[in-house]
């Protein structure tokens, strides 16, 4: 019998190398804050950020935060439930959820389970439920019962990130440590060209230092609120907007 022929192995160059969509996928699937759209090219000319800050304060003069609450603990409480989950169906979860449990001892001496059912809708209940009761028994324990004002301090409280500790100083205590970096600040800040950046972090670090200190806090609530009416993250409606001549962003619906 002739001897068997050792199977070829396939030179470097020849083996098979992962599918670029199925990578992609992947990647993004990983990370699930990957931009999904080119951003504008960059243009920080003073006085075009000067025009989209009047423009911004012009059209919405009363920009507030969304969420309701009645204290300082409820608006920690209802931020973090806000990840990745909008403020409409955070107000509708947050009544009972306060009647239930009214204070940060209350909820960190809850059963993780029942704050679950309470929060169920809001997504990513397990986690939150998590976060919402660690958050309850550090304040309780740690802070007296006080939501924390410092940045430093907040970041220690779970489930406060800095978006959430910035909404927390800046709406609760009207300090400005930083500027709020959600799904619309981050969209449209790329989109009108402030930043590149690729996390909310970068963003938020490109945007504190072309945007005035006295403007971080209400800059977001008026991005936020331009983001909601009319620069949609699948179809802006570019034809009604009044940054359309100053955005040049790739995935514009209509230019002037």
């Amino acid at each position: 019998m002739p001897p068997k022929l050792a199977k070829k192995k396939p030179a470097k160059s020849e083996a098979r190398k992962p599918s670029i969509k199925k990578s992609a996928a992947k990647k993004r699937a990983l990370a699930p804050d990957l931009p999904k759209h080119k951003p504008a090219k960059r243009d920080l000319n003073p006085e075009r950020i000067h025009s989209i800050l009047s423009i911004l304060r012009d059209t919405y003069p009363d920009a507030e935060c969304a969420l309701v609450h009645a204290n300082t603990w409820q608006l920690l409480v209802a931020t973090i439930l806000s990840a990745q989950c909008t403020d409409a169906r955070v107000n509708m979860v947050t009544p009972k959820l306060f009647a239930t449990y009214p204070t940060p001892k209350a909820m960190g001496d809850a059963p993780l389970e029942a704050l679950e059912a309470l929060i169920r809708t809001t997504g990513f209940y397990h986690n939150k439920a998590k976060s919402i009761q660690g958050a309850g028994r550090v304040i309780s324990q740690q802070f007296n019962g006080e939501v924390p004002q410092t940045m430093a301090e907040l970041l220690n409280v779970p489930g406060a990130a800095r978006k959430t500790a910035n909404v927390v100083l800046g709406v609760a205590y009207g300090k400005a440590e930083g500027i709020v970096v959600d799904t619309h600040v981050f969209r449209l800040a790329r989109r009108l060209g402030l930043t590149r950046g690729e996390t909310p972090q970068i963003v938020e670090q490109d945007l504190m230092k072309i945007i005035p200190k006295n403007r971080w806090i209400q800059f977001s609530h008026e991005l936020i609120h331009h983001g909601r009416q009319i620069c949609d993250a699948r179809k802006p409606k570019c034809a009604a907007c009044p940054l359309e001549t100053l955005c040049q962003s790739p995935d514009k619906t209509w230019s002037s």
